[in-house]
């Protein structure tokens, strides 16, 4: 496969899953910023954007829920924003028109000419439910109309990064706004994941239970070790190298690492530091995307988060 066919098929996915985790996040803590007059809305706008990437450096001005609104949902100059992933994601298969499907091109195309350029407040919540709506349906079209080939293991690859990092973030919200922020339920509804959780644990509630689930089940398609393993299968899918001592693939060595340490530390201890490990999770995303574009793509045709949580 072409190495700029691979690349924007890798995009596709990443900003697709953006898209759908930035919604998720903001309809989270936007929503609770309404719901609870104590909140201070400065403290945690600050942390919200500080979270995603997109607080601006030396910024001393009061931020609102607005200001959340206008840098994370409808800005499209700004990498960490809903509007700017599906406009990426439309021009990336624009650029791979040849081997993207006409339905994949059609909803990726509609969704952004009908992308808002301003959000009602009173409809921010149906703003984000359409957005996870669209992002659903570019998946399930790619899903049930693509061959399990090279394409779609690249797509699938920037699908389960991405969604590893977006998933730390969440963690990572909820950690930094602990007093106030939205409960370990609302958590759980935003990833979708409440009932396979009350499934899982057969009712029992707990922070304990919540983050556990999130981190480390190994059967939730939204858990950082389930986004993980499937990065590494997509990943010997696509470089099947056998090594006899050790992995020379650096994406491999670099999930391993993470997952590893998820996996046998302690649970305690992670949720004792769990924005040190959170950032440490999407540290290791990083380190996986750039040793991909080194592997298989020439150059970088699209930027990735930007910031220090880049």
């Amino acid at each position: 496969m072409l190495s700029r066919i691979a690349e924007s098929l890798f995009w596709i996915g990443r900003y697709i899953e953006r898209s759908d985790g930035t919604a998720r996040i903001l309809d989270v803590h936007l929503q609770l910023l309404l719901e609870d007059p104590w909140i201070d809305e400065d403290v945690a706008c600050r942390s919200l954007l500080s979270v995603m990437g997109s607080f601006p450096a030396g910024d001393q001005e009061r931020v609102t829920r607005s200001d959340v609104l206008a840098r994370l949902a409808v800005d499209r100059n700004n990498p960490s924003s809903i509007a700017y992933a599906l406009q990426a994601a439309r021009e990336n298969a624009r650029r791979a028109r040849e081997i993207v499907s006409t339905d994949l091109w059609e909803t990726l195309n509609t969704t952004y000419a009908r992308m808002p350029r301003r959000i009602n407040n009173e409809k921010v919540h149906d703003f984000f439910k359409w957005v996870r709506e669209r992002s659903a349906l570019a998946v399930g079209v790619i899903d049930s109309s693509t061959s399990r080939d090279e394409a779609w293991q690249f797509f699938t690859l920037g699908r389960s990064i991405e969604r590893t990092d977006m998933t730390a973030r969440i963690l990572a919200t909820r950690s930094l706004t602990e007093a106030s922020g939205p409960s370990w339920t609302t958590i759980l509804r935003s990833c979708g994941a409440y009932e396979a959780y009350l499934r899982t644990y057969r009712g029992v509630t707990g922070a304990k239970y919540a983050a556990e689930f999130l981190l480390l089940d190994r059967l939730f398609p939204r858990s950082i070790i389930h986004s993980i393993q499937r990065a590494e299968e997509c990943m010997r899918a696509i470089d099947p190298v056998a090594d006899r001592v050790g992995h020379s693939n650096t994406v491999l060595r670099a999930l391993g690492r993470i997952r590893n340490d998820l996996e046998y530390r302690p649970f305690a201890e992670i949720l004792d530091e769990l924005p040190a490990h959170m950032e440490q999770v999407q540290e290791v995303t990083r380190e996986a995307s750039e040793a991909i574009r080194g592997r298989f793509f020439p150059t970088q045709t699209e930027p990735s988060w930007i910031g220090e949580t880049s």
